[in-house]
């Protein structure tokens, strides 16, 4: 993730500010520029609400989810929607007479607006279901008192998730009921989002005859792949060749789980990129890095060499508050592998227009294991 600035007073800005604390100005995202940006009334009629922006002198509009408090992505004046990139591909969105749907609504909206910042800077396929059959589509439900719960995840373009997700003690009551290492809003997105990809750019593709190389058969059973995993759990050298127990379940989770961490991985190194950190550890074997490089700009081996660097210190960071692991994973030479296959996949499927990024492979020889996870 970028870092921002208030155009009119330089106040550093967060991704989801709608008002700057220092000047007051109003402020919000536009997606093709990749900037926020302060905003002043323009001289239209009143109430019509349009604003224009400091960082183009263009006019535009909130989303018209922005009534709702949950987004502060613009759309240009004259564009005929009235929702931003991210909001128009929703197609359910929670009961809002229930007032705790709004504020969960809003924790996931902020969740899916950063993955929605990721896709767009990668250039992925976006359309919405309205305008393609392959498109994609977000609902987000609630659970209703005796009725059957409702299940996060994927299907056929659209992507449910359960409003349960944005509460904080029940989703480490999850967490912990399934022995995962790591949950949050902002994963199940990368995650589901990874099997919409999995749908859009590999099956019935030459790319899945690489895929099942890598990742293996994803015809063996679905169903009972998850029914013998919640039943038995992962094998006990999952660590060896996925990169959480889940993946373990079934390729199509594999290849899910190991999106979600590619995602994971340049958008926190970008922030690390951006913020001009440099890890250098007082110890003379420990991992240390410079983060002057894109991390959609560089080589497997840069990426990963830098992440370790990062997340040590990060975790060791954690540690000294009490607080679990940042990133609890190893990267061992398989799941490498499956990573350096979803770099060239996004790729590959970049827009026309992108700039290509270089260096896809991992050298010769790297085969040590690539971990700095431990037990407490």
């Amino acid at each position: 993730m970028k870092l921002f600035q208030c155009q009119n007073c330089g106040q550093p800005l967060y991704f989801e500010n709608t008002r700057c604390e220092r000047c007051g100005l109003a402020l919000g995202y536009l997606p093709d520029r990749e900037t926020i940006t302060a905003l002043k009334p323009d001289g239209g009629e009143p109430g019509a609400e349009i604003w224009r922006a400091l960082a183009d002198a263009q006019t535009y509009r909130y989303c018209a989810n922005a009534a709702h408090g949950v987004c502060n992505w613009l759309v240009a004046a004259a564009h005929p929607d009235a929702f931003c990139a991210a909001c128009r591909h929703n197609s359910m969105i929670p009961d809002l007479s229930i007032p705790a749907n709004l504020e969960k609504w809003r924790t996931l909206e902020f969740a899916k607006h950063r993955l929605f910042y990721t896709l767009l800077q990668l250039r992925l396929p976006l359309e919405t279901k309205a305008k393609s059959p392959a498109g994609l589509a977000f609902r987000f439900m609630a659970d209703v008192p005796s009725g059957s719960s409702i299940m996060t995840g994927h299907a056929d373009g659209v992507i449910t998730i359960n409003l349960a997700e944005a509460d904080d003690a029940e989703r480490e009551r999850r967490r912990q009921q399934m022995g995962e290492l790591y949950r949050t809003p902002l994963g199940h997105f990368r995650h589901e989002i990874g099997h919409y990809y999995w749908n859009r750019l590999i099956a019935g593709t030459p790319r899945l005859e690489e895929f099942r190389r890598i990742f293996g058969d994803e015809q063996r059973d679905y169903g009972q792949a998850l029914q013998d995993y919640y039943a038995t759990g992962a094998p006990a050298d999952w660590s060896e060749h996925f990169i959480s127990p889940y993946a373990a379940a079934h390729p199509w989770e594999d290849f899910a789980e190991t999106w979600a961490h590619y995602f994971h991985m340049i958008d926190t190194l970008e922030t690390a990129h951006v913020a001009g950190l440099a890890v250098s550890p007082k110890l003379p074997q420990s991992p240390g890095a410079v983060f002057d490089f894109h991390p959609r700009q560089c080589s497997m081996d840069r990426l990963i060499e830098a992440w370790l660097a990062l997340t040590f210190a990060v975790n060791s960071i954690n540690r000294s508050m009490g607080q679990h692991d940042l990133y609890p994973f190893v990267l061992g030479p398989h799941v490498v592998d499956k990573l350096i296959f979803v770099q060239k996949l996004i790729q590959s499927a970049q827009q026309p227009g992108i700039k290509g990024d270089k260096g896809t492979g991992r050298k010769r020889g790297t085969e040590r294991r690539l971990s700095h996870a431990g037990t407490a």
